[in-house]
């Protein structure tokens, strides 16, 4: 690691990218005045309170408070740390990351160059280990057997290709002979899911005798494997262990490649393992992804709906098939918005996405992912079949049981609509029993309290006229005369001041990118929410008012405490020029 990213290199990124079109590529924006809105990406809401600034570069959501610059909704997002999202928004802009001369501590240095290293390492030796495996597929000496196994699923080479898989053989060293060098490397190995610690501190291959799948991170990184047995042997598919980078309730296989066959996604189907993926994918179908042996995870449809607005789940029809899908939309219930679907397919006892397309072709599987169940129907069908809808008490236990769910569904027409539905057809039909329970849903709604607005003084309205125009520091000719001055926050205005005349072109997502991870940080990020009402080109006249009226506002102040002590006799010669010069001023 050559040191900490360039601050140089920080600005010059922040310039060149498009807070707008950036967020557009993740979250749909529409046009509203001069700014662009949509419902925010990080709560639930009904109306769009998200708000995406052009002229500040910077966005701000007044239902949950989130706010930041181009970085900070990477981070958000994506989910990145700092470092991944200056890298990301640097590929995004075709950038290359320029890092400066690290100015830490020795021991500082060293800490931070081992964490930074073996981050690395592990990347590097996991991208290593999959290379491997594909090599094998080519080179070892039962290959004949693993080949013949994809071409007897209908795999081309070029979709192996696509997805990188490899294969291992069924011996219990295969992959250490390759990689285990000595100790250390033996644990890193351990540590990352690859090896199994045996007798004797003998390591041993995890995987022996598997087609192998590497499992990639958003970034297309490979962070772990899950195997595929050739024949009936248990279990079928072996995963990699959770390890420093490898979580599986949080990944999804399949995502990154799907991503990159499809620059405009619009929607995913979620299937249960890496075959089907893959074979979905060579017919044609190439934007599948597997949960990875798990139910669809709250995290795994998060990310899910973050990248497409229609989700469809593809699960066998068997009772696990069915129960993993009402675990699917458990979870994702706190998610569905307008303008967002969770649907599900259920294929027929026997079949499985793979065998279904490779019979059925990708036009008829595509007609019965287009005729996907809804979610409201799942609901409603899965609960009817949990009483006697031939009895009142039944009836009465349905509309009793629906609640539970709806209360954790957001605000929609959607809700709206099974709200509707239920009062109709299970409930009285009456807008009392709506009403009644509607308010059972959502229980008694708080009058929201009036938000403390932010008063108004000369130094928060010089420091958002500072943020939203840089430029204007310029006309302060010497910062050093607001260094006598005691009104909160003077200290604060003199920093931004400081770096805004150091850096006469900074712009507001740079300028905000100074302070990040500080306090100070924090209060600038409110500031520069605060609809202010000051228009573009009366910014400098209402700045130089405002610094006018702290000085002024100082030296009234000043001259009264003089007087105070001339009328107790308490003044020094010093003191007295002072008075003298204020008064004649």
């Amino acid at each position: 690691m050559a040191g900490r990213i360039s601050r140089q290199f920080i600005d010059d990124l922040l310039s060149r990218a498009d807070i707008v079109e950036l967020v557009d590529g993740r979250v749909p924006l529409k046009k509203a005045g001069k700014n662009y809105q949509a419902c925010c990406p990080f709560h639930n809401e009904k109306s769009p309170s998200f708000t995406v600034s052009q002229d500040k570069q910077f966005y701000h959501c007044f239902g949950c408070g989130e706010h930041g610059n181009a970085i900070s909704f990477l981070m958000e997002f994506d989910r990145l740390d700092f470092v991944d999202a200056i890298e990301e928004l640097a590929s995004h802009c075709g950038m290359d990351v320029i890092r400066e001369e690290n100015t830490a501590s020795p021991a500082e240095q060293r800490r931070q160059q081992q964490i930074y290293q073996k981050k690395q390492d592990d990347y590097e030796l996991m991208a290593q280990i999959s290379q491997f495996f594909q090599q094998q597929l080519k080179v070892a000496s039962d290959k004949d057997k693993a080949i013949d196994y994809l071409k007897g699923r209908g795999l081309s080479g070029e979709v192996v290709k696509r997805f990188a898989i490899g294969y291992i053989s069924d011996a219990w060293d295969g992959m250490m002979n390759s990689f285990s060098r000595n100790g250390q490397a033996n644990q890193q190995l351990i540590d990352l899911g690859m090896a199994i610690s045996g007798d004797k501190k003998r390591p041993y291959d995890r995987f022996r005798g598997r087609i192998m799948f590497p499992i990639s991170d958003k970034r297309g990184r490979v962070i772990g494997f899950g195997g595929r047995v050739l024949g009936d042997e248990k279990p079928k598919y072996l995963n990699s262990p959770e390890t420093s980078l490898y979580n599986k309730g949080k990944e999804l296989y399949g995502l990154h490649e799907a991503k990159q066959a499809n620059k405009q996604l619009k929607r995913l189907v979620v299937v249960e393992g890496y075959m089907d993926v893959v074979a979905l994918a060579q017919h044609g179908v190439d934007y599948a992804v597997a949960s990875l042996g798990t139910a669809t995870t709250f995290e795994q449809l998060q990310t899910l709906f973050r990248t497409v607005p229609d989700v469809i789940c593809c699960y066998d029809g068997d009772r696990a098939g069915r129960d993993a899908a009402w675990r699917a939309m458990e979870n994702a219930l706190p998610l569905i918005r307008d303008g967002f679907s969770l649907r599900f397919v259920f294929v027929p006892d026997g079949e499985d996405p793979d065998s279904l397309i490779r019979k059925q072709g990708q036009k008829a599987f595509e007609d019965i992912l287009d005729k996907a169940m809804p979610l409201s129907k799942f609901l409603f069908e899965h609960l009817m079949q949990q009483v006697d809808m031939g009895s009142l008490e039944g009836r009465a236990a349905l509309v009793e049981s629906f609640q539970p769910y709806l209360a954790k569904l957001p605000d929609s027409i959607l809700k709206d609509a099974m709200l509707n539905e239920i009062a109709n057809n299970f409930g009285t039909g009456s807008e009392q029993f709506l009403a009644k329970f509607t308010k059972n849903i959502k229980g008694e709604v708080a009058k929201p309290k009036n938000k403390a607005r932010t008063k108004v003084t000369p130094v928060r309205l010089a420091l958002a006229l500072l943020l939203e125009h840089p430029h204007i520091a310029s006309n302060l000719d010497d910062i050093a005369v607001l260094q006598p001055l005691t009104a909160p926050g003077i200290t604060l205005l003199m920093q931004v001041l400081g770096v805004c005349q150091q850096n006469p072109d900074i712009k507001p997502p740079q300028l905000l990118e100074y302070f990040r991870g500080t306090e100070q940080g924090t209060q600038l990020a409110k500031l520069m929410c605060w609809q202010h009402h000051v228009e573009a080109d009366a910014a400098i006249d209402v700045f130089l008012d405002s610094i006018e009226k702290l000085l002024n506002d100082f030296v009234e102040q000043r001259a009264e405490v003089l007087l105070q002590k001339a009328r107790a006799g308490q003044m020094t010669v010093q003191e007295k020029q002072e008075l003298q010069a204020i008064l004649n001023a």
